[in-house]
C-alpha cells in the first residue's frame, strides 16, 4: 500500500468510526508505525480534511448539518482532585466539555480537545490522568484554566455556569481573556 492509499484507508476508518480511533489502532489497520499515522494525519489536515485529535483518539469532524450548537468559554479554578466533580457537574447538567485551554505566561495559549459528553467520558479521562498517562494542564497555571462548553441552548449554559459558581469553580473572566476561544 502506498502513502496515498494508506491515507485513504485512514480516512475510510475514520468515516465509519462511531467513536475516536487511537493512533495505535490506525497504525495496526494500515500496517505502519504510530508516528507514520501522526504524519499522515497532518497531511490529511493540510489537504483540508477536518481530523481532530482528542484525548481518546482521532475523529473526523462532521460538517455542521444543523444550526450551530451554543457554546461558551468558562474560566475555572480547582485542584486536580476536583476535576472529576467539575466535569461530571457539566455533563450531568446537559453540557459537553469540548476542550481545555490554559493561558501560560511563557508558552501562551495551549489548547487540548477533550470532547467529554457523558460520565463514561469523564471516567476515561480521569483514568488516563490517574494512570500517569499524562497530567492535567491546570497544573501549570495554579489550577486556572478555561473550557469551551456546549449545550443545546443558552439556558442550559447559564445553568452550568450557575452550578460551577455554586461549587466555587467559576473564576472571573478578565477582559483580555475573551479572545481565548
Amino acid at each position: 500500500m502506498n502513502a496515498r492509499e494508506r491515507r485513504r484507508a485512514i480516512m475510510d476508518v475514520l468515516e465509519v468510526a462511531k467513536e475516536p480511533v487511537s493512533g495505535s489502532a490506525l497504525a495496526r489497520e494500515v500496517g505502519v508505525s504510530r508516528q507514520i499515522v501522526v504524519q499522515d494525519i497532518a497531511l490529511l489536515r493540510a489537504d483540508g480534511h477536518d481530523v481532530v485529535a482528542t484525548n481518546r483518539g482521532y475523529v473526523l469532524q462532521e460538517a455542521p448539518s444543523s444550526p450551530a450548537v451554543p457554546t461558551r468559554l468558562v474560566k475555572v479554578r480547582h485542584s486536580v482532585e476536583q476535576a472529576g466533580d467539575e466535569l461530571t457537574s457539566i455533563v450531568d447538567a446537559g453540557g459537553a466539555v469540548l476542550n481545555v485551554i490554559v493561558n501560560h505566561r511563557v508558552y501562551g495559549k495551549i489548547t487540548a480537545d477533550l470532547d467529554i459528553r457523558n460520565r463514561r467520558d469523564v471516567e476515561r479521562y480521569l483514568h488516563d490522568i490517574e494512570s500517569g498517562k499524562s497530567f492535567p494542564l491546570l497544573t501549570v497555571t495554579s489550577g486556572y484554566h478555561f473550557h469551551r462548553i456546549a449545550a443545546e441552548d443558552e439556558q442550559t449554559l447559564d445553568e452550568i455556569e450557575a452550578i460551577l459558581k455554586e461549587k466555587g469553580y467559576l473564576a472571573d473572566l478578565m477582559p483580555y481573556e475573551d479572545d481565548l476561544s
